[in-house]
């Protein structure tokens, strides 16, 4: 594969070299498993009649008796005749109405899924019809998804391996190096959600705050993103109380990723900001949550592993502005020395919170880290984390909940996100949630009650936002699976890393949702 215009100067990374794109008369595709979309209803046209006559009938009797019926992620495989590829399966696509970006990235990923357990070694997704970049591109980052393996700690690995060759078969087209382009974007992005994955898959005995520094100043310096790490002398010097207040119950001191995208040519004017929460493990504090599930806040940082990883895709991806990502971390402990109900704490900006409840913690980290990310110069605000149970209440598993202002740039990130597959809903942030935050002896407190928690804590943040374009999207529902889905196995989702990446590719949208820059520090 050619070197794409988003990353000219560096190098593919082993998974980019395993797949690649291919232009070939369907007989002529070199692989052990073709796999090919069929859409409900679908009689025999076009490539499906060739390979109906490939398979001597097969197809075609499958699609009358409904064994392929082409619903979504049905799959039939059958041998094929006189033929390179040795086998095609046929993947069921749902309804075309329905075929979209997102259902395309799920049945591609679904297919590679399966032919991981039947341990193919050679696939290829064939595109049906003339081919699109934003088609290759989601085909791409499907199935590079399916080469996640939560199996790091077992003794062997539950499915097969990944294919050691992977292929997106289009027709023959004139424009190949923007198709070849599209195939090394979405590579990017998804190796980039999958290394999102791994970091929140890992145990929090081995993923401490300075381990979890370690693992970026890694990914960092692969890509090439210049990268400094803040400890807790650094931090008290810049008076994050807030994250200071947080760390006080842990053995393990707090620190401060700070990830810049600085692209030659870039102009001073957007900078986006990217606050990632990097909780890497939640107990509660003193507020200490039950037992039940407790040992899934491990996953507590995926907020800071989207923001790490996003950075990296978007230095691979060459974006065109500035970008600063800034991930808080420490754990949430119930130590001799812990932040308790009742405590003040004074905030890098100088508001003071009466904590309320040791358990929404996480928002505490978030109000330092975008007073930061301000000071650093951003100009346009995203903070991501995995903040409360109460959006999980109203969204469930299907969505993230979407907050902030002006709605303008909510609307920028809401079709980001969208067409990145990390669906998000929006919820409000009325004036009357920050009537729930009044403390009779600070600034804040840090918990509103019960009624719109999610909105509550939200509108917190929002105080530490300054008069910037800021979104807030809360993940907690969306990024963990506690079922596996035919797309997606349990566990770690990845979510909002490919959101984050391509969002910088949309600042010509940000025309409306502007703001002057702050002195950078």
């Amino acid at each position: 594969m050619r070197n794409s215009p988003y990353n000219s100067d560096m190098k593919p990374t082993a998974s980019s070299r395993a797949v690649r794109l291919w232009t070939a008369a369907l007989p002529e595709i070199d692989t052990d498993l073709l796999m090919v979309p069929l859409f409900e209803g679908e009689g025999l046209q076009g490539e499906l009649q060739d390979i109906d006559g490939a398979t001597g009938g097969v197809l075609g009797r499958a699609i009358a008796s409904g064994e392929a019926r082409g619903k979504a992620y049905e799959t039939l495989v059958t041998p094929v005749a006189g033929w390179r590829a040795s086998r095609v399966a046929i993947v069921g696509a749902g309804t075309r109405a329905d075929f979209g970006t997102e259902r395309l990235r799920r049945v591609a990923t679904a297919a590679a899924l399966q032919a991981r357990q039947r341990r193919v070694p050679r696939v290829a997704w064939l595109i049906r019809g003339q081919a699109t970049a934003v088609e290759v591109q989601a085909a791409a980052e499907g199935l590079v998804l399916a080469r996640f393996s939560g199996d790091t700690y077992k003794s062997g690995e539950r499915g097969g391996p990944p294919p050691e060759d992977v292929q997106v078969v289009v027709p023959a087209t004139p424009d190949a190096g923007a198709l070849e382009a599209a195939v090394e974007r979405g590579l990017i992005l998804a190796e980039s959600s999958n290394l999102a994955r791994e970091l929140c898959n890992e145990p929090s005995n081995v993923l401490t705050p300075s381990v979890f520094a370690e693992r970026a100043q890694r990914i960092s310096g692969e890509a090439g993103i210049p990268i400094e790490v803040l400890d807790e002398r650094a931090i008290g010097a810049l008076g994050m109380g807030l994250l200071l207040g947080v760390s006080r119950g842990s053995a393990e001191p707090p620190r401060v990723i700070v990830m810049r995208h600085d692209p030659p040519g870039a102009p001073a004017f957007p900078v986006l900001g990217l606050v990632g929460k990097g909780i890497t493990f939640d107990t509660g504090g003193i507020s200490i949550k039950p037992a039940d599930g407790m040992e899934r806040m491990k996953d507590d940082m995926a907020g800071g592993a989207a923001v790490i990883c996003a950075m990296r895709a978007i230095r691979l991806l060459n974006a065109p502005i500035r970008v600063i990502g800034v991930v808080p971390t420490t754990e949430n402990m119930p130590g001799g020395r812990a932040l308790k109900p009742g405590d003040v704490l004074t905030s890098a900006s100088g508001k003071t919170v009466e904590v309320i409840n040791t358990d929404a913690e996480g928002r505490l980290i978030l109000a330092d880290g975008l007073w930061y990310a301000r000071q650093l110069g951003a100009t346009h605000l995203v903070d991501v984390a995995t903040l409360t149970g109460a959006c999980v209440v109203a969204l469930g598993k299907a969505a993230s909940g979407i907050f902030g202002r002006p709605e303008s740039w909510v609307a920028v990130v809401r079709r980001t996100a969208d067409a990145a597959g990390d669906r998000c809903w929006p919820l409000p942030l009325y004036d009357e949630y920050a009537d729930q935050l009044r403390s009779e002896i600070a600034d804040l407190v840090n918990v509103g009650g019960r009624p719109a928690a999610a909105a509550t804590a939200a509108t917190f943040i929002k105080e530490f936002a300054g008069d910037l374009p800021w979104v807030h999207l809360d993940i907690a529902g969306t990024a963990w699976a506690d079922e596996a889905k035919p797309w997606q196995p349990k566990g770690a989702s990845g979510v909002a890393v490919r959101t984050l990446a391509q969002l910088p590719f949309t600042s010509a949208e940000w025309s409306q949702a502007v703001s002057k820059p702050e002195e950078p520090v």
